[in-house]
């Protein structure tokens, strides 16, 4: 099937209007963040430095901005966030008890504190400023905008109440913003997750952790005092193919094995004649295999015998439908089909069976992978695979405009590969920027000046770095009365209160 592709870019050409959407992001044009504001505004650069862009603030940008700035010498680098703190998915995605995996905010922040690079936070594209405004001021635009939507399961019963997405959950117990009254029903003893990747062993992980270790991360405080009084004692997490497809990484894996008071329950029948095959599997396949057949044949110990936490792997399986409860409006489990695998190439596909199983549950979420939005009509967007069209971060059709992270490529893969791509994207802009291809304007008022001026034109108060290290700190202090890292402002309002007290 082609894809589907939505727009074209025709921001060059004409000059788009932004309308601004009465809400948090106006913040009241005060007197004093008028002056704030005004305050922050850079003098004029001199008309042959380039100023890029970039539209979003988790690592793809930063990783970016970082490649740009090291990379040309003279470069201006404005970073464009919605909300008023920096960081994406390392604030709002890892999990609270992976802090080693949010250790690459101290290179951001490093970034950041660059005298060419300027946060402009609490800012909406699409609606505090357009793309044809932003490319009145700007040179080249970077599209780093990450993906804030979900995939669904598309089947009956999906919208019953305690039918959630990964992203929301995550976000739920992040402090998301948008997601800080999701208020998911934990009253049932059994949750399903569908998808076996990291998100859902996260998920999966959160929901099973004992209160006293939650209780020291960066979890927000609402979802502490849910999951304190949560029942559920038993996670299944199904997935559509078999072992040897799982999507999920050996430290997800060995983290849920590791888990205090809970026992795996993973039926051994699942793994029958893998063993012989283990040898010709690639080495990190082949750990990640000999670790679930470890899990699913030793017998439990005394203690995990015990307990009455425990958590489970389905394999083969897919979901068909979410049952109701009596009064049609509660999640009560889920009918799943039985596939069996079938080789076309080098891809293994799951097809369905006409066995069907039902799972008893009160709590289902999917975690079947995020999709980007388009950010206007003007840039264009694969719409099937979720994505804007580009070569080599360079979005098709577009001179001027390149795109990094999740927005470029998909949502898939870790940090790390999201680093490479920035780097990728960084090198792309350098180049052209070195080879001509990119025409700098000749306009004495541009970049972050002429931004800053528009956006106080029309009476916002963005944030800057210097504000959000307010914020940083006013949530470490919060943290420290309750023995946590940080504890995070939840809402867009409290977060502008701490920035501008």
């Amino acid at each position: 099937m082609a894809s589907t592709v939505y727009g074209t870019c025709r921001c060059v050409m004409t000059a788009g209007t932004a309308f601004r959407q009465a809400g948090l992001s106006t913040f009241y044009h005060h007197t004093n963040f008028t002056s704030k504001l005004l305050s922050r505004q850079v003098a004029s650069s001199a008309s042959s430095i380039p100023h890029v862009c970039i539209v979003g603030s988790g690592p793809a940008g930063f990783y970016t901005a970082q490649h740009i700035l090291k990379n040309h010498k003279e470069v201006q680098v404005d970073m464009i966030e919605k909300l008023p703190v920096p960081f994406g998915l390392v604030r709002f995605g890892v999990a609270p008890d992976h802090p080693e995996v949010k250790n690459c905010i101290n290179q951001f922040t490093k970034t950041a504190q660059n005298e060419r690079f300027g946060f402009i936070g609490n800012t909406t594209v699409g609606n505090d400023v357009s793309i044809a405004e932003l490319k009145e001021s700007y040179d080249a635009i970077i599209l780093s905008y990450g993906a804030e939507d979900d995939r669904v399961l598309d089947i009956e019963g999906e919208t019953l109440h305690g039918s959630y997405s990964a992203r929301s959950f995550v976000g739920w117990y992040n402090g998301l913003p948008e997601d800080q009254d999701l208020k998911p029903d934990l009253s049932s003893d059994t949750a399903v997750i569908i998808g076996h990747g990291n998100v859902a062993l996260d998920i999966a992980r959160i929901l099973l952790t004992p209160i006293s270790i939650l209780k020291h991360t960066d979890i927000a405080q609402h979802a502490l005092e849910a999951l304190e009084e949560s029942k559920v004692k038993t996670v299944y997490l199904v997935g559509r193919r078999g072992p040897l497809q799982v999507a999920f990484t050996i430290k997800e894996l060995r983290e849920m094995t590791k888990l205090p008071d809970c026992k795996a329950i993973l039926d051994p029948n699942d793994f029958h004649g893998l063993a012989a095959e283990i040898p010709n599997i690639p080495r990190p396949r082949k750990r990640l295999t000999e670790l679930m057949l470890k899990t699913a044949t030793e017998p439990p110990t005394t203690k995990e015998t015990l307990t009455n936490k425990r958590w489970g792997l389905k394999f083969l399986r897919s979901p068909v439908k979410v049952i109701p409860s009596g009064d049609g409006k509660q999640v009560a489990g889920i009918q799943l089909a039985v596939n069996k695998l079938q080789k076309s190439g080098d891809y293994v596909k799951a097809i369905a069976t006409d066995e069907i199983e039902e799972l008893k549950c009160g709590l289902l979420l999917r975690s079947i992978g995020y999709k980007s939005r388009p950010i206007e009509s003007s840039i264009p967007f694969d719409l099937q695979n979720g994505v804007i069209p580009n070569s080599g971060g360079k979005v098709s059709g577009c001179k001027g405009f390149y795109c990094s992270g999740w927005v470029r490529r998909g949502p898939t893969g870790v940090i790390l590969n999201t680093m490479n791509d920035g780097f990728e994207t960084g090198k792309a802009l350098v180049d052209d920027i070195n080879n001509g291809v990119l025409d700098i304007s000749q306009s004495t008022s541009k970049g972050r000046e002429k931004l800053l001026a528009l956006l106080d034109k029309k009476g916002l108060v963005p944030v800057t770095f210097s504000d959000w290290q307010r914020i940083d700190e006013l949530e470490k202090i919060r943290g420290e009365a309750l023995g946590k890292p940080r504890e995070k402002f939840v809402t867009v309002m409290e977060m502008l209160e701490a920035a501008f007290d």
